[in-house]
């Protein structure tokens, strides 16, 4: 089930702040393939994520984010300095 209230973040998923860029996401869907517990396609075709978001290892964001073809995901450590892209 999708966060309706904050679909793209930024959000709070263990020591990571993930947010998701949705004007640069084109919908390749290598995140799902990656941390399929994070992350669905709505609609628009865009990537959001999911309530389960908070069982998915923090290396499996990482990589999730490593994987976008667009870098359409950033990542900030828990002092909030970006670390992905």
């Amino acid at each position: 089930m999708p966060d309706s209230s904050n679909p793209s973040g930024p959000r709070k998923i263990g020591k990571l702040t993930v947010t998701m860029d949705r004007n640069l996401c084109i919908g390749a869907a290598s995140c799902i393939a990656v941390a399929p517990k994070t992350w669905a396609l709505d609609n628009e075709a865009k990537a959001i994520f999911l309530d389960t978001a908070e069982e998915e290892s923090s290396e499996a964001i990482i990589d999730s984010a490593k994987a976008c073809p667009v870098a359409a995901i950033i990542i900030q450590d828990e002092s909030g300095r970006q670390i992905y892209p």
